[in-house]
């Protein structure tokens, strides 16, 4: 068995995605390069994140089929279930054959699996959107610690940015360490230092990438 293993971004994964087509690996199984635990038998691809080739697998996904079937994947991807990459290269295979949509096709196992957890990450970003209530810090920014089973919170981004437009508001993932920054006219991805630290300190230490 050939493990393709990426770097557990979603453009990693797409990079990997143009490798195992690129190589034509018929029997090729994509995983987090953290989730693989090596074996004397398996041979390992190591794939390096590609913007150019990432960016091609995604326009391949938007035309074969439609930009829903690559938010759809996206959607997916958050979940950072460790069989999901397995599931969307099977997907994608699928989609690259049929050269339409096969998204709402629940005669295919991996639609129907796709598919539940796809509800699964739009209920734990409709919780966010709903639960997440701000502290203010002494500096006036409004802060708030998240823990989310999902990654969903690129998906809360557009949520919170139109409903605290007139204010300065950090969204902090405790669990996966990063949060979202809003400065009154753009979102930026920070890291803490420490949170502890962060909210009792004027002016805040973040670290904008």
């Amino acid at each position: 068995m050939k493990f393709v293993l990426f770097d557990h971004s979603f453009e990693g994964l797409l990079s990997a995605v143009f490798e195992v087509f690129h190589l034509e690996l018929k029997e090729a199984k994509l995983i987090g390069q953290n989730n693989h635990t090596a074996s004397f038998f398996d041979e390992e691809i190591r794939v390096s994140t590609d913007q150019e080739k990432a960016a091609r697998v995604a326009k391949g996904i938007v035309k074969v089929g439609d930009k829903s079937d690559l938010t759809w994947l996206y959607r997916c991807f958050l979940s950072e279930l460790a069989e999901v990459p397995q599931l969307i290269l099977e997907y994608i295979r699928q989609l690259m054959v049929d050269k339409h949509s096969g998204k709402n096709d629940f005669s295919r196992n991996v639609v129907i699996q796709l598919q539940k957890i796809n509800k699964m990450i739009g209920r734990e970003k409709h919780r966010m959107d709903a639960f997440v209530r701000f502290e203010k810090t002494a500096d006036g920014l409004y802060f708030t610690r998240i823990a989310p089973d999902f990654n969903v919170l690129p998906l809360n981004a557009k949520h919170f940015k139109n409903r605290y437009a007139d204010q300065h508001w950090c969204i902090y993932d405790v669990k996966r360490d990063y949060g979202l920054l809003y400065d009154l006219e753009s979102l930026r991805h920070v890291h803490l230092p420490s949170v502890n630290t962060f909210l009792h300190s004027t002016p805040p230490e973040l670290l904008a990438e």
